[in-house]
């Protein structure tokens, strides 16, 4: 499995992707709203984009899938719970369904709402695995609710599907806030040493070069996997004063989200 990420350059600071086939060339797009970047990527690879995959249906996803259509003929994928919304679906998708590309690659769909409620993220069962998370989970943070999402929904994907990954799961986000998100996890956790070596990193980093996180990583440095930690429970108990001494996983990461939404 070959993997291109595409930074955008855009305003929404969107990471496109190309997932290709060493042996046939032939080439998955997710998420590609800046769609002419990602046909001259695939073309100087020599590959052909047969395929479109939106993680879900906002704009800021799906808005290239007219000119990548146009250009490729590729078909579309999808959510099927999404389909309708999204527009000129040809195969939607459901847990558990694969998808292949060319001879070799093989996605598995997770069903993951949160972000909204028909969100779909590909991991990739390779020697190292990947996670192709849209806007579910991101570098050191964990996607908002606003646009027909909800915080319970995305506490469950977190803590019953993403955390039972393998640590060395590698994390590609449908966009970069590392940095932002590292000082979030910083703001709820000032201890936590390796947030703070991170955010030395990202703040530096070129976004067309940032850091690939693993799952082992992000349990580290991202607040919205560490909901039994002292000090993030100390901090949220000041900010919310109504929270139990002891509160449960649940409350913690919906409180932690409702920061977030302000912070």
């Amino acid at each position: 499995m070959l993997v291109e990420r595409i930074w955008s350059g855009n305003a929404y600071r969107n990471f496109h992707y190309l997932i290709a086939c060493p042996q046939t060339g032939e080439a998955l797009a997710i998420d590609p709203l800046e769609w002419q970047l990602c046909l001259d990527t695939a073309r100087a690879r020599g590959w052909q984009i047969t395929q479109i995959l939106n993680t879900h249906e906002h704009r800021d996803h799906t808005g290239g899938n007219a000119g990548l259509v146009g250009a490729t003929h590729a078909k579309v994928l999808a959510h099927a719970g999404a389909a309708g919304r999204i527009g000129g679906v040809d195969r939607g998708l459901a847990k558990g369904d694969v998808v292949r590309v060319g001879r070799t690659v093989e996605l598995e769909c997770l069903d993951t709402p949160g972000h909204t409620m028909a969100h779909i993220c590909l991991l990739a069962h390779a020697p190292q695995p990947g996670l192709f998370s849209g806007d579910t989970l991101f570098n050191a943070g964990a996607g908002n609710c606003h646009g027909g999402g909800h915080p319970d929904a995305l506490y469950d994907t977190f803590t019953t599907q993403l955390a039972r990954l393998p640590d060395d799961t590698r994390v590609y986000p449908g966009h970069e806030y590392m940095a932002r998100n590292l000082e979030f996890t910083l703001d709820r956790e000032p201890g936590n040493a390796d947030a703070k070596s991170l955010l030395v990193e990202a703040r530096i980093a070129d976004p067309a070069s940032a850091k690939v996180t693993t799952l082992g990583e992000e349990k580290r440095v991202n607040a919205f996997f560490r909901l039994q930690n002292p000090e993030v429970i100390m901090r949220l108990r000041e900010a919310f004063p109504d929270i139990a001494e002891k509160p449960d996983a649940r409350t913690v990461f919906v409180r932690l989200r409702e920061l977030r939404n302000k912070w």
